[in-house]
């Protein structure tokens, strides 16, 4: 048997955005998407609270607290920008002044971070399990799934797992990125698969996605923070759904055997949502429904 297709949620939340963005992207290899700011941003501050939390459980809150994250940040920065930049053969991607705004904006996350860091986390019974933990399962068809965890936190006195994915944002989560399933389930799935892969009843892991914001609101009376976390429905009915649609996908897109099936037409569905962000919204050779101009 041919060896093993992987696929990643990212692959499947595309499919189910647009099943032919998806055609464009995986089946055609006609994506041309490279990293910009916010995926620099995004990478440097999971690492740098990654590295946090390790000293904190491993050592001591004080040997954390004596880390200097403004360093720390300004290092991993400065290195994946090179990284980035050699990857796309010496093409710089943002500007010095990005750089600088972004830098901070993320020295004021952090701050906010370290003030009120027990809130979130706690070392008193509890045990980081794991930081960037590979989920590898496998699928029908010869697939398999794909991903990592940001972090695993043991809850030693109720022994459950909490499974927590950090995302970077401008002003966090309303209401409707909230209720977007593309957004939130992601940790469904990797609560299935984390839950499968190490024999962990489903009913003893948690969820949580843990919402680090460059900006807050101006003009307005309301208290704000720089973090804000979100717990979405992950219950068995939830789970269920988000299943049933990867079941969906795997039969639309691959044959039995795991190759990308090329006998049929994939859907196109455009919307403003769906077309905003589209490489491809622009180019009516590849795709003439461009719902951005709705």
């Amino acid at each position: 048997m041919a060896r093993k297709k992987s696929i990643s949620y990212s692959q499947f939340s595309q499919w189910d955005v647009c099943p032919w963005m998806w055609k464009l992207n995986y089946v055609d290899k006609l994506g041309t998407f490279t990293d910009n700011i916010h995926t620099l941003f995004g990478t440097s501050m999971h690492e740098v609270l990654q590295e946090y939390l390790k000293v904190m459980y491993s050592d001591s809150i004080k040997a954390a607290d004596e880390l200097l994250l403004n360093e720390e940040l300004e290092d991993r920065l400065k290195k994946n920008f090179m990284e980035i930049t050699q990857k796309n053969g010496g093409e710089e991607f943002c500007t010095k002044d990005q750089m600088v705004e972004f830098y901070e904006d993320g020295l004021k996350i952090l701050e906010f971070f370290k003030k009120k860091r027990n809130q979130y986390f706690s070392k008193r019974g509890y045990e980081l399990i794991g930081i960037e933990t590979a989920l590898n399962y496998d699928l029908p068809k010869n697939i398999k799934f794909r991903g990592y965890i940001d972090l695993i936190i043991k809850d030693t006195v109720r022994n459950r797992i909490k499974i927590i994915d950090i995302k970077t944002s401008t002003h966090g989560w309303n209401k409707y990125q909230k209720a977007d399933k593309n957004k939130t389930d992601q940790l469904l799935l990797y609560k299935k698969f984390y839950s499968q892969q190490h024999d962990v009843p489903m009913d003893r892991i948690e969820v949580e996605y843990f919402i680090v914001k460059r900006k807050l609101w101006e003009n307005t009376d309301f208290p704000q923070k720089r973090i804000q976390t979100f717990i979405p429905a992950n219950g068995t009915p939830s789970i269920n759904k988000v299943n049933r649609r990867l079941d969906a996908f795997m039969e639309d897109c691959f044959t039995d055997d795991g190759e990308y099936r090329d006998d049929h037409t994939y859907s196109k569905l455009p919307s403003k949502k769906n077309c905003r962000w589209c490489e491809f919204k622009d180019k009516p050779e590849l795709c003439d429904k461009n719902g951005a101009k709705v």
